[in-house]
C-alpha cells in the first residue's frame, strides 16, 4: 500500500487514499465509498469533484438490479496512468535492443506505429469536420489515451483569437527522456489528425509543465485535411 501511496505524486492523505479504493472497487457509489470511510456520501463527493476538475476521476450512470441509476465512479484514463506499470521497463529494454540492432529508424517506426493507427482510425471522421471542430475530437481522443489534453482560445488585442492545444499529462514521458524521437513522433502525428501545420510552444522535456501546440487560424489553417493531405503527397 504504501509503495502505491508514493506513486500518487501531489495527493496526500484522503484523496490518495480515495484513489487508491477507486483503482480495487471501480466502479463504486459515493455511498459505497462513504461507508469504507465512514463518511458521507456528500462528504465524499467534494473530493470526488476535485479528482474529476483534476482529470483523474469519471462518474457514469449505472442500472444496479430494481430501481433508478445511481452514479458510479471510476479512474480515468489518467487516474489509472498514477499507478506503477512495469511495461515501461520492458518497452524502454525492447526499444534499447531495437536502436542496437536496427538503428534509429527502426526505433522511430515501433514508436509511430500507434499513432499512425489512430490517424487510420479517426481520419476519416476528421476529414469531414471543420478546424474548430477537428481540434476540439483531437483533444477528446488525446485524452482517451490518457494525455489530458484541452483547448484554450485566446482573445489577443490586434491579432484576434488563438487557439492552443495544451496536453498535459504525456504518456510517453518516461520514455521521451530515454528516446527523444517520442516528442517528434506526438509532434508529426499530431499535426497529421488536425491537418494543419502546427508550432510546439511549451515543452515537458524543457522543464515546463505541459506541452502546447499553436494552431495557426490562417488561410493555411482554414484548409480542410483532405487539402492539406493532397498537398503533402503532391509535395513529396
Amino acid at each position: 500500500m504504501q509503495d502505491v501511496i508514493g506513486a500518487l505524486s501531489g495527493f496526500r492523505g484522503l484523496r490518495a487514499d480515495l484513489v487508491v479504493a477507486l483503482k480495487k472497487l471501480q466502479p463504486v457509489t459515493a455511498h459505497e465509498l462513504g461507508a469504507q470511510f465512514g463518511l458521507t456520501a456528500n462528504a465524499l463527493r467534494r473530493h470526488l469533484k476535485v479528482l474529476e476538475d483534476d482529470g483523474l476521476v469519471r462518474f457514469a450512470r449505472e442500472v444496479r438490479g430494481v430501481g433508478a441509476p445511481v452514479y458510479c465512479y471510476s479512474l480515468s484514463a489518467a487516474g489509472e496512468a498514477l499507478f506503477p506499470r512495469s511495461y515501461l521497463s520492458v518497452l524502454t529494454t525492447t526499444l534499447d535492443l531495437v536502436r542496437r540492432e536496427l538503428g534509429d529508424a527502426a526505433v522511430t517506426g515501433v514508436l509511430a506505429a500507434d499513432w499512425a493507427r489512430l490517424v487510420e482510425e479517426a481520419g476519416p471522421v476528421l476529414r469531414e469536420l471543420p478546424l474548430s471542430e477537428r481540434v476540439a475530437l483531437v483533444a477528446e481522443l488525446l485524452t482517451s489515451k490518457g494525455y489530458m489534453a484541452d483547448v484554450v482560445h485566446d482573445d489577443v488585442a490586434g491579432d484576434g483569437v488563438t487557439t492552443t492545444l495544451r496536453i498535459h499529462n504525456c504518456t510517453m514521458r518516461e520514455i521521451a527522456e530515454r528516446f527523444p524521437e517520442a516528442c517528434a513522433v506526438e509532434a508529426k502525428y499530431v499535426e497529421e489528425l488536425l491537418g494543419v501545420p502546427l508550432v510546439r510552444g511549451r515543452h515537458r522535456q524543457d522543464g515546463c509543465g505541459r506541452c502546447e501546440y499553436a494552431v495557426p487560424q490562417d488561410g493555411v489553417a482554414a484548409m480542410a485535411t483532405s487539402d492539406i493531405m493532397t498537398l503533402q503527397q503532391e509535395q513529396a
